[in-house]
């Protein structure tokens, strides 16, 4: 479709991000192939866009996520010279609850899978701060009589600890959509049910910590745009029920998705939000933020930054320890990941490969996802210091689990493998892995 006037809005926003049209089509790629719809646009093709031609619906998305990068702010169909998309003439929901509602129900529904992929991380995002947040929630209907109570606040913390057990060991996609039906069918009417002013506050941060976990799945599923609406919905409930913890883990999170992105400035400032949100922390939550900050400053190039707060991390762990240990929170095997992180960031990848392995040595055996995700790093960072045979071997362990286990950041980590391996199959190790794995992978992970 085209038009008989240039679009001068989008040819103001190009001058703005200081790109050629080159770099303007490789960044809108970039952001095709992280939503797992690779583009191949070229600069003739951005050309077309700023002299009239409207280009596709799919594409607009990618364009505007593309340019929100560049200029660190969000960019809108109507500041981009585009027609809006039929969602956005959609009414909003009125209230918190119904935003989970409509989540939820969208989420169930197998046939709209399209739509929850094409959901696109956003760098832009407006993340509320605790101030905006905390105690702003709509009011649910009030009655004389009490409908809910304590029981029914424990119902929704066991069944939200059950499937975080489930996501542990066999991934976010057999979990996350029978999360998804709980939310809806039974936590959004307890929202809105009547009950004593502590226990209405109990409901909602224990609504927080599901919406948060369900937003850990979709980040597990690569399903990086509908993860970030869950975790708003979590921060909306989290200051609502005036939840400290559940608002700075669900900022962290935030954090940890953009910097497995490799979005770094972003997950900076999530990670920095998360500890100045958290200024009585014990010493395991301060270990669990300093972790993520040091992670973060690493990717960023901050390598004092990084030191300075792995060294943190470090401290918190060893009081926290000393303290007794804590089953399911951040442990010694989490910290020692972080430390692999910060080491390959920072180009150590011997010191990455010790850290990851020492990481796996300590892991829990219930962390099976884990296990298979961070085996499949410890292979690669093994191979890029050239353990051939070693990575053959831990890879060979993570597809001991790799059945048990439905996520698809361990499919993408198994597409990584093949390419890896591939080179080296007249190798006897690397080839037994290659014809093992052929038969072990899902299909559709498997090249052809």
């Amino acid at each position: 479709m085209g038009t008989s006037e240039p679009n001068t809005a989008l040819e103001r926003l190009f001058r703005e991000t200081g790109w050629t049209l080159r770099q303007c089509a490789q960044a809108i790629n970039r952001v095709g192939t992280e939503r797992g719809t690779p583009k191949q646009y070229r600069a003739p093709s951005v050309h077309q866009w700023m002299s009239g031609s409207v280009p596709r619906e799919d594409a607009r998305s990618l364009i505007l996520e593309a340019f929100a990068r560049r200029l660190g702010r969000p960019v809108t169909h109507a500041e981009a010279g585009f027609p809006a998309p039929e969602s956005e003439r959609e009414a909003t929901p009125s209230s918190t609850v119904d935003g989970i509602i409509d989540l939820g129900r969208l989420d169930m529904d197998p046939s709209r899978r399209s739509v929850l992929s094409a959901a696109l991380f956003s760098v832009a995002l407006t993340v509320p701060e605790w101030p905006d947040v905390v105690g702003r929630m709509e009011a649910a209907q009030r009655g004389m009589r009490t409908r809910i109570g304590m029981s029914d606040v424990q119902t929704v913390a066991a069944m939200t600890e059950q499937l975080s057990s489930l996501d542990d060991q066999f991934g976010g996609r057999t979990a996350r959509p029978l999360a998804a039906t709980f939310l809806v069918n039974t936590v959004a009417p307890f929202l809105r049910t009547p009950g004593p002013e502590d226990v209405r506050k109990a409901m909602m941060s224990a609504a927080s910590d599901l919406c948060y976990l369900t937003g850990y799945m979709a980040v597990d599923e690569g399903l990086h745009g509908l993860a970030q609406r869950y975790y708003l919905q979590a921060l909306q409930l989290a200051g609502a029920s005036e939840d400290h913890l559940t608002y700075c883990t669900t900022l962290r999170g935030m954090s940890v998705q953009a910097v497995d992105l490799g979005q770094g400035p972003i997950a900076m400032r999530l990670a920095d939000s998360a500890a100045a949100s958290s200024p009585q922390a014990g010493p395991r939550m301060r270990a669990f933020l300093a972790g993520q900050q040091a992670h973060a400053a690493a990717q960023i190039g901050d390598r004092r930054s990084a030191r300075m707060y792995l060294q943190e991390a470090e401290i918190a762990m060893d009081k926290a320890e000393s303290r007794g240990k804590v089953f399911g929170s951040y442990d010694p095997a989490a910290l020692n990941y972080h430390t692999g992180q910060v080491r390959f960031e920072m180009g150590d990848v011997h010191g990455a490969v010790a850290a990851l392995e020492e990481s796996d040595r300590l892991r829990y055996s219930i962390y099976r996802r884990t296990r298979v995700k961070e085996r499949a790093i410890l292979a690669e960072r093994q191979l890029a210091v050239g353990h051939l045979e070693a990575a053959c071997h831990t890879w060979g362990l993570a597809l001991d689990d790799y059945p048990l286990v439905n996520s698809g950041r361990i499919d993408k980590r198994m597409t990584d493998m093949f390419n890896l391996i591939s080179p080296h199959v007249r190798n006897h190790a690397a080839q037994a892995l290659y014809e093992r794995a052929r038969t072990v992978v899902r299909p559709q992970t498997v090249p052809a």
